[in-house]
């Protein structure tokens, strides 16, 4: 068992384990549990089992339903299963559960506890971590949210048995993200890249993802300065994502991963033979090569990132060697033509 643990200015401590049987850590919770309808058809008995005296509450799957709609529905069920202010939301699920069920312990009667259980790799290595909740509004993802850590995270790697390989995938976006800022684990994918989609290999390093995004967040936990570093990709994966949307968030994030590489090469003093190297680690993980739109067609999209400081100004976090990064600030016009430009060499 491995613990972490993030104290947040003026809140409670939030405490992270790598574990075994994570429900049977649970015993005596009290509050409402959140989970979605795919969590519950392959968990639902153990749930029951588990939980006998909570109320559940399953929202549908997938972002689509990341919604205020949602996010009422569940504060709705808080308000008629009368939880009070010693309670607590337990949120089983991946990153949309763990956002909205996470959002909504930050707002019924003020704040109530907030536990999450991850059950997908991205969950588990990425948004379970650091308290960033929120819901999407107005088609703009998690535009509307809070900062809440939670009182308790459970990550228990049983749950990737019955994990799909795109949703490894998936996951794998944020693994290969987290090397690019840390260059033990940078090393440790090198070794192992055949390993990619193993299970044991994939539960091995869970771990050290989390440390490293738990090491971040203790430094900075509102995102003032050194958090902006987990943004690396996710600039270009947003408006891939906002243009697409027929890949998962984290393939986003290996496609993002990709374009901003080469531009960092051609913006940066950066280490070209290392990049090459982060290159074929993203185009690894992502498989066969999927079907993109037009970098001009993307372009437009990115000026809608919250990380901007303008319209006219596009902000990412560019790897540029081992470990190593820089936050660029890019004319929009030159990022729309260095987006164009560098197509080719992430496609090939």
């Amino acid at each position: 068992m491995t613990t972490f643990h993030i104290r947040e200015e003026l809140s409670a401590e939030s405490e992270i384990v790598c574990c075994d049987n994570a429900f049977g850590r649970l015993e005596g919770f009290r509050g409402l549990v959140f989970t979605d309808e795919t969590v519950k058809s392959l968990y639902g008995e153990k749930i029951a089992e588990s939980f006998k005296n909570a109320p559940v509450f399953a929202m549908p799957a997938g972002e689509a339903h990341k919604t205020p709609d949602t996010l009422f529905a569940l504060l709705k069920a808080c308000a008629e299963a009368e939880l009070h202010r010693g309670d607590a939301i337990l949120c089983i699920g991946g990153g949309v559960v763990g956002d909205v069920g996470g959002l909504a312990s930050a707002l019924y009667m003020r704040g109530i506890g907030c536990i999450q259980v991850p059950t997908t790799l991205l969950a588990q290595v990425d948004s379970s971590v650091g308290g960033k909740t929120a819901v999407d509004f107005c088609g703009i993802k998690n535009l509307v949210g809070a900062f809440r850590q939670p009182g308790q995270v459970l990550v228990d790697p049983v749950f990737l048995k019955t994990l799909p390989a795109r949703e490894l995938r998936c996951g794998l976006g944020e693994i290969v993200k987290h090397s690019a800022l840390d260059g033990a684990l940078f090393d440790k994918l090198v070794r192992n890249a055949d390993r990619l989609f193993d299970l044991d290999f994939l539960a091995e390093i869970i771990p050290d993802n989390i440390a490293i995004k738990a090491r971040v967040v203790q430094a900075d936990a509102r995102e003032a300065g050194l958090r902006q570093c987990l943004n690396l990709g996710h600039t270009t994966a947003h408006a891939f994502e906002l243009a697409d949307g027929t890949l998962s968030h984290g393939e986003y994030v290996l496609v993002g991963i990709l374009y901003e590489a080469e531009i960092a090469k051609r913006l940066t003093e950066c280490d070209g033979e290392y990049l090459n190297k982060l290159c074929r680690l993203a185009k690894a993980a992502l498989g066969n090569r999927p079907v993109l739109p037009e970098a001009k067609r993307v372009a437009v999209l990115s000026r809608l990132d919250k990380k901007n400081l303008s319209a006219d100004t596009v902000s990412l976090v560019a790897p540029v060697r081992k470990g190593e990064y820089e936050l660029l600030r890019i004319p929009y016009d030159d990022y729309a033509v260095l987006l164009s430009e560098v197509e080719r060499e992430v496609l090939c």
